[in-house]
């Protein structure tokens, strides 16, 4: 019998590669003991594929260069120091950052949730609401999936079901009509998935979150607020009280606390909707490695540009601050903006305010590193910027860093200081209280929305706002301070931009939206990077207005040989697009 070759979108190019050079994968096989139609006979075999798509979420977080990293690596928080000018980003070259490759990525999560949808009726379920829990859950990963995707890469394939054999006459939908479509599903997912359940396990408070962006994208805000109201008045509550690993640790507080991995997942914490489960203690196949967050968002601080007075290296990799700081390699270099002019409120600086997120015993500043190589002379000095070769060495060498997000202890002790395994949030009550917010704004209801952003700031001890001072830069803003590092920064500032494109807000629309658009408009004022025209590993610093969305890999155009997929605006291949489809069949 011959083997069922399971074929996505992201494996059109690996095929026809493989069939250009060998006929081997054409050859008959009998069926593996791991095949569908071995697996997917009883519950448990579904399932064990939810497992799989639980997975795929951590991957997001975890590893040494995540999705959820180049998030904040091209927005008005960071830049990728590695990969400044992105016009070198292009449907055929990924560079440093793998824009193209989480394309691919997300389509195969994608594809684990199709198995599961397309063969939901292959057995006998004891019971309607039995299946149906199943299939929310594969809805949700589907939903999550397809969100990411329309709001990096606008209009996309959209598949909704298990792909057997060679399929290349794949067509790109409409942006809108895919969120439409998961609208739809996710409507169904909540009536099913379960009020309460297990770490990890994607419950009904999930479900109403992730509805809720969906319906912000599709600026259908009262059903935002709605489905907002569902998470608020849920179990779910935000965390007002010390708890937890350091709560003894009377110097620490309550934002440190909530930024502990190994806090985010336990049953105190009632501001967990949903979070990402990594554990060291875990069987290899099932941990990552690690979260990675002190090398991918700290500053290269031990490298042998951080001079002392002497020119001489003044900083070594090792050492207490080396245990705490990690292995930093600047990869999401952090912009002024988001170290110090989004702490400005009321004549408070990013030094006298009383926000604990911009507490000094949460942030580790440029004043507070001191020298620590043995050698030098300038041995447990404070750092000083003017002993630095170079105005550029401060770019990627010397920032200030929000330790109380970052620091994230090793527990192999073998194990360089990158940030070790830890659960990590996906959803949580904050950010629900902040989407509300916005459907406010959008409505005009500025009172109610100051409401819920008061809600963040004063458990922060921030001061609260007006309505009066409700804005969309300062809803970003607020995101930007309580949700750094947590949200897919990119995707929402792009969500924004299609609402007020679509509505014609600030003088943007849909017609030119690769020529004007807010996420462009708002890098541009806040990373000066690109003002400053930073020079680094022979790459000048360069953003474009239509990199608000990132290129389709060609490879996997151009294999799509019986159809069209669609190019995004300024970039090579864009000249052969058609209208996308506007309707699912």
């Amino acid at each position: 019998m011959k083997r069922i070759i399971q074929i996505s979108l992201t494996l059109i190019v690996l095929l026809l590669t493989q069939s250009s050079c060998d006929k081997d994968w054409l050859k008959p096989e009998p069926l593996s003991f791991f095949s569908p139609e071995n697996v997917f006979v009883d519950k448990a075999g579904f399932e064990s594929l939810l497992i799989t798509m639980r997975k795929d979420l951590k991957n997001e977080n975890t590893g040494t260069m995540p999705n959820l990293t180049m998030e904040f690596a091209a927005s008005d928080l960071a830049s990728p120091w590695s990969q400044l000018d992105f016009n070198n980003l292009t449907p055929n070259t990924d560079q440093y950052y793998r824009f193209l490759a989480m394309f691919t990525v997300i389509y195969s999560s994608i594809k684990n949730a199709n198995v599961l949808i397309s063969r939901i009726d292959n057995i006998k379920w004891t019971s309607e609401q039995e299946k149906n829990v199943i299939l929310a859950e594969a809805y949700w990963h589907r939903a999550y999936w397809y969100y990411r995707l329309v709001n990096s890469y606008g209009d996309v394939p959209f598949i909704k079901d298990e792909i057997q054999g060679a399929k290349l006459d794949f067509k790109t939908h409409s942006r809108w009509t895919i969120l439409s479509k998961i609208q739809s599903d996710m409507e169904f997912a909540v009536e099913w998935l379960p009020v309460t359940a297990k770490s990890g396990v994607i419950t009904k408070g999930a479900g109403n979150h992730l509805l809720t962006k969906i319906y912000l994208a599709n600026t259908e805000y009262d059903k935002a607020i709605e489905a907002a109201n569902r998470v608020i008045n849920g179990p779910y509550a935000l965390m007002t009280q010390r708890f937890g690993i350091d709560a003894a640790k009377t110097y620490r507080n309550l934002i440190w606390d909530l930024h502990r991995s190994k806090n985010f997942s336990l049953a105190t914490n009632t501001e967990t909707i949903l979070a990402s489960i990594d554990r060291y203690e875990a069987p290899p196949g099932a941990r990552s490695a690690g979260l990675y967050t002190m090398r991918l968002y700290n500053c290269q601080w031990f490298q042998p540009q951080v001079l002392d007075s002497q020119g001489k290296p003044g900083m070594v990799a090792s050492g207490p601050m080396y245990d705490s700081l990690g292995r930093g390699n600047a990869n999401i270099r952090l912009t002024g903006y988001y170290q110090y002019d989004i702490w400005s409120y009321k004549g408070d600086t990013w030094r006298t305010t009383p926000d604990l997120r911009r507490s000094d015993i949460n942030w580790v500043d440029i004043h507070e590193l001191k020298y620590n190589n043995p050698t030098s002379i300038d041995y447990g000095k404070p750092l000083k910027i003017s002993n630095l070769a170079a105005q550029v060495d401060t770019f990627k060498h010397v920032y200030a860093m929000p330790h109380y997000i970052m620091y994230n202890p090793q527990d192999d002790p073998k194990a360089q200081p990158m940030g070790g395994n830890g659960d990590w949030y996906i959803f949580r009550l904050a950010e629900t209280y902040l989407l509300r917010a916005e459907a406010y704004y959008w409505k005009n209801q500025l009172a109610l929305a100051a409401a819920d952003i008061n809600k963040i700031r004063e458990r922060a001890k921030a001061l609260p706002i007006s309505a009066g001072e409700v804005t969309i830069d300062f809803i970003m803003n607020e995101r930007a301070r309580e949700l750094f590092a947590e949200e897919p920064r990119h995707s929402e500032l792009v969500r924004v931009s299609y609402i007020m494109a679509k509505s014609n807000l600030g003088g943007y629309s849909l017609s030119n939206f690769s020529q004007k658009n807010f996420f462009f408009d708002r890098v541009s004022k806040y990373n000066n990077t690109y003002e400053k025209k930073i020079q680094l590993l022979g790459n000048t610093a360069n953003m474009s207005a239509f990199h608000v969305l990132w290129p389709i890999p060609s490879l996997v155009i151009t294999a799509n040989t019986q159809g069209i997929i669609n190019q995004n605006v300024g970039y090579d291949g864009a000249d052969k697009n058609v209208a996308p489809l506007t309707t699912i069949e």
